[in-house]
């Protein structure tokens, strides 16, 4: 859980992420603030990432298209729904373990704002590092509107209490 553990007198040091022991399978996690997605993201994006569809990008090819203005580009709404979990989910994690059934059940565009929740679908000792463990959770992004816009399972190892980076003294 966020916030801040004391290092020496009068001095604190932020601290986010769950260990393994603060998972509960069922519990959501409401993930804020929401984003606004702007043209400006889209494009840097797109650019960044050399997917040149100009669906993307150039307003009257997407003005013709059926979806009658630009798109966000689907890595950037999967990459904006991960990192909105990461504060209550994986900021303490050593390692993703992986993503599935990533779905974008619904068009994002310039101009909606995204909100993101994860529910926790497993939690499970590691079988190969005593001070660790696998949890599974189901993130979904949905619109200013409630629409769900993506979805994904993603697997992380996560510490127990004591064994993460920033339990240790020298951090």
């Amino acid at each position: 859980m966020s916030g801040s553990k004391q290092i020496a007198p009068g001095r604190y040091r932020q601290s986010a992420g769950r260990y393994l022991e603060d998972f509960t399978v069922g519990d959501v996690y409401e993930h804020r603030p929401g984003r606004t997605i702007n043209e400006a993201d889209n494009t840097w994006f797109t650019l960044l990432t050399m997917n040149t569809h100009p669906l993307h990008f150039d307003h009257e090819y997407a003005r013709k298209s059926e979806f009658g203005r630009c798109l966000v580009a689907s890595p950037l709404t999967v990459a904006m729904v991960v990192g909105m979990s990461v504060s209550d989910t994986s900021a303490k994690a050593i390692a993703n373990l992986g993503w599935k059934e990533i779905r974008l059940p619904a068009p994002l565009f310039v101009g909606d704002t995204l909100y993101s929740e994860s529910a926790v679908l497993e939690v499970r000792e590691s079988k190969s590092r005593p001070t660790a463990g696998v949890v599974t959770i189901r993130t979904t992004g949905r619109n200013q509107a409630g629409t769900v816009v993506c979805e994904f399972e993603r697997s992380m190892l996560i510490p127990k209490r004591g064994h993460a980076v920033d339990d240790r003294s020298d951090y």
